[in-house]
């Protein structure tokens, strides 16, 4: 009996996904629990295993298409095998990309129309100057004037749309702009575009965190042994905590200071970045929180997340410190939270402390906030209480 292949829902929070890479063809025979497909969410990329055993049949949804959760992808079946009433039950499908090469199939039937009788393109004056003015091959943009003629219009909706825009330079490596890369891009533009942000700057003294940090690990199996992030997660949770100015949102006409505190973890995965989230992480003891800090970090990098795993979170850090390039950055804001962590490299500086110099590891933080809902003054108060809290750690537990 053939079976449907449905966009699976990766999560309580899931409505939607997108129809990625499929990793069979019609055709191929595959096993149960195979990987099949790749769907996307505006979170993660993740791989759908095949329901069934068989031949995939039928591709119902292409590469590029948006469906709703239970929405119809393919069949798998036996050879010859009659899907058709697995077709006709499929539900509608919400809206698809357009197909790949669309663009260029509108484009080479605009050529043929404009072209005339001698080969030549019709071009008004006005649309070959506005195609010139900004790198556009016209005779890749689709006619609408008398006889398939090239108009100003249309030369604008193809700048629009990028069409003839080509990038003919030499390359070394040419990837797709789609699934995880295109839905960070997009998230980050959105974030950069509607947000007021401001970011402040300072450095803190890591001496009091580090030595705690020794203290702790004595003994300890390398597996068990308390990370800096760990500490620093603590930090920040205790210090939303005592201060939960940060942990805020915009919704609507409304700012609301909300209850729990879910941290997310920025983790860089070989396609992009992933936040998973640690929620009520104020609640979580040390040896908790390290570990579910390692977990999410080691199931993300391997794909293995599920879209609740990435939602929810209040307030975020992303640290760079690891690569030892970075003091303080511009982190973007996360949507909808209202602010952002960012941990620069800890390095030995000269510090003045009772009136002498000495040198002590100095780390970089850098708090990124949404000005509309959170002023420079609290936004400083609150890294205030975090300084506070690294620099004397045993505050942390108390």
């Amino acid at each position: 009996m053939a079976t449907a292949i449905s966009m699976p829902k990766l999560g309580l929070a899931m409505k939607t996904g997108t129809v990625g890479k499929w990793l069979k063809q019609e055709g191929d025979s595959i096993k149960k629990g195979e990987a099949l497909v790749e769907v996307m969410t505006d979170k993660i990329t993740n791989k759908v295993e095949s329901p069934a055993e068989g031949i995939l049949l039928k591709i119902v949804a292409a590469k590029g298409t948006k469906l709703p959760v239970g929405g119809l992808m393919g069949a798998i079946g036996e050879a010859g095998e009659d899907i058709s009433a697995i077709l006709a039950a499929g539900p509608v499908v919400e809206g698809a990309a357009e197909p790949k090469g669309k663009a260029k199939a509108a484009a080479s039937d605009g050529k043929a129309k404009a072209a005339g009788p001698d080969g030549k393109v019709k071009i008004s004056p006005a649309a070959r100057k506005l195609a010139e003015e900004n790198g556009i091959d016209y005779t890749l943009v689709s006619g609408t004037g008398p006889e398939g003629r090239i108009t100003r219009e249309d030369v604008e909706k193809a700048i629009e749309e990028g069409v003839g825009s080509a990038d003919d330079r030499p390359t070394l490596k040419v990837m797709p702009y789609e699934g995880m890369r295109r839905a960070i891009g997009e998230n980050m533009l959105a974030s950069w575009t509607s947000n007021a942000k401001v970011t402040h700057h300072v450095s803190v003294d890591m001496s009091g965190i580090l030595a705690l940090r020794r203290k702790i690990n004595e003994g300890l199996k390398d597996k068990d042994r308390i990370s800096v992030t760990a500490l620093l997660t603590k930090a920040v949770a205790r210090a939303i905590e005592i201060n939960p100015s940060v942990n805020v949102t915009l919704d609507g006409d409304e700012i609301k200071t909300l209850q729990e505190i879910n941290i997310g973890m920025a983790v860089a995965v070989p396609d992009g970045l992933i936040v998973p989230v640690i929620r009520k992480a104020n609640e979580k003891k040390l040896t908790q929180l390290n570990e579910e800090i390692k977990d999410l970090a080691k199931r993300g990098r391997r794909n293995k997340l599920n879209v609740d795993e990435m939602n929810g979170a209040t307030f975020t850090i992303t640290n760079l410190g690891g690569y030892g390039s970075v003091d303080w950055f511009t982190p973007i804001i996360n949507p909808p939270e209202a602010a952002i962590l960012g941990v620069g490299r800890t390095v030995d500086k000269p510090v003045v402390v009772g009136g002498e110099v000495v040198v002590h590891p100095m780390m970089g933080l850098s708090l990124s906030f949404d000005h509309r809902i959170l002023d420079g003054a609290p936004a400083a108060e609150w890294l205030a209480v975090l300084i506070q809290l690294i620099e004397n750690p045993q505050k942390i537990f108390i």
